[in-house]
């Protein structure tokens, strides 16, 4: 296993579980892109195990604070797993969810956003690029989608070194050769388009503005509306 030795007192961040290691950060050790290495303080003391980015300004992302983890396709299942039954638990009014948010799941550079039986996935970071195929196979295994469309498009991907690429993973796209889904969301369905839909294709977050808007919409008889920036 490849090691990373932080410079005297640049551990601090990962001590208190911050999750990135930027360059400045570093006094040595070096590995491959998205290989897993080991995180050291200046004297040696075990502080993470992360993905190695040689060209990105963030050069090392943690998976695990924990020395006895080790970092395969079990790390991943568990940490998917986890992320799932956060969400199972939380009253969400619409079969369109964010299963996966990167650094908060415990996964840097992973987004993943459930449309009914479609999942929308981006891989962000040099480590989610190397384990890409294992999180695929764990993804459908786990939530049972029909169809999985990778959108790694955003610039951040460039900074990792990555080139774009988008497409489908799993499944097909419609018939008609489209890529729109349909969800439910409170008391009305949405279309969307996971191709060329904004960011992974809708914005989740603004479920409860939309059911507040409407309310006021209904009470107040607007017969107009202007539209700005919400991408719908």
């Amino acid at each position: 296993m490849k090691a990373i030795r932080l410079r005297d007192g640049k551990e601090r961040s990962l001590l208190r579980r911050h999750p990135w290691v930027f360059q400045g950060s570093i006094d040595k050790g070096k590995a491959d892109p998205g290989e897993t290495v080991r995180v050291e303080a200046a004297d040696g003391k075990f502080l993470a195990w992360g993905a190695f980015s040689p060209t990105s300004m963030i050069r090392v992302r943690a998976w695990s604070f924990d020395e006895a983890e080790r970092i395969d396709s079990d790390f991943f299942a568990r940490r998917i797993t986890r992320a799932l039954a956060l969400r199972q638990k939380l009253p969400i009014a619409s079969d369109g969810v964010r299963l996966i948010h990167g650094e908060a799941d415990g996964l840097p550079g992973l987004i993943v956003d459930r449309y009914g039986d479609t999942l929308s996935a981006q891989f962000l970071s040099a480590g989610t690029e190397r384990w890409r195929d294992t999180i695929v196979e764990l993804l459908i295994a786990s939530t049972g989608a029909a169809r999985l469309y990778e959108r790694s498009d955003s610039g951040v991907r460039g900074l990792e070194g990555l080139a774009p690429r988008t497409g489908w993973l799993h499944g097909a796209a419609n018939a008609d050769g489209s890529a729109e889904v349909t969800i439910q969301e409170h008391a009305w369905k949405l279309t969307l388009d996971v191709a060329t839909g904004h960011k992974t294709g809708f914005y989740l977050d603004q479920r409860d503005n939309r059911q507040r808007f409407s309310e006021m919409v209904r009470h107040h008889g607007c017969q107009r509306v202007l539209n700005c920036y919400s991408y719908t």
